[in-house]
């Protein structure tokens, strides 16, 4: 952990809490965090918002022409800008959710979105979280962990990430939409959802938030 800046990969599922974990790494080795997630879902959310299928190639890699997409830090949250308005709340709405893992099927959006990943972690200390860091977009992380639980219990996570934003959600909607997400997730042909051989993997089923960090940190500590 002495190097001048160091880059972590954090894989894994639909709500397996990527995101939660590596915020919390990112405050303990006070270095940035960047949710990839919220770069689909921002591409999702445009796409909506233009009234452009979100299966369709052609009609987003026009819109990705116009499209752009940035991450600012404030009060220590990541805010996701699209066009320069900050959309931080509207891209973690259900329906912008499958939307972001339909555009994340389409190679002209998945290469959008690495090349912006790369272009903010270049010389940065950071911790990305999504699906395929360690494997396609970030392959020369310093680390790389594979992060699970149950669909039950991600589901769970989920409902109340949502009600805790006032927003309503019913459990067995939201484990269908993983179990589904999951499928999909794993069976796309262009960058599906893996395990990169190399990376350490934590099922956090069982284990709180806390616990998760902790066993991260130590397994860096002992590189």
């Amino acid at each position: 952990m002495s190097r001048k800046s160091i880059t972590i990969a954090l894989d894994g599922p639909a709500g397996a809490g990527k995101s939660t974990i590596a915020g919390r790494i990112a405050k303990q080795l006070g270095i940035h965090h960047l949710d990839s997630g919220a770069l689909f879902r921002a591409v999702a959310l445009k796409a909506i918002q233009a009234g452009v299928d979100t299966k369709d190639e052609t009609g987003l890699a026009a819109l990705l022409q116009k499209c752009q997409l940035d991450i600012r830090v404030q009060e220590g949250q990541q805010h996701t800008y699209l066009d320069g308005v900050d959309v931080s709340t509207e891209i973690r709405a259900q329906e912008v959710g499958q939307g972001a893992s339909d555009v994340g099927t389409l190679r002209c959006v998945r290469e959008f979105v690495t090349r912006r990943v790369r272009e903010i972690a270049r010389g940065t200390s950071l911790i990305v979280d999504g699906r395929d860091i360690g494997s396609v977009m970030l392959p020369e992380a310093d680390y790389k962990f594979f992060l699970t639980a149950t669909p039950q219990e991600r589901a769970l996570r989920r409902m109340r990430q949502l009600r805790e934003m006032g927003k309503e959600a019913d459990l067995s909607e939201i484990e269908s939409e993983i179990i589904a997400r999951d499928r999909q997730d794993a069976g796309r042909e262009i960058a599906p959802l893996i395990q990169a051989p190399d990376a350490i993997v934590i099922d956090s089923t069982q284990d709180t938030v806390e616990q998760v960090v902790e066993r991260m940190l130590v397994h860096m500590k002992q590189v």
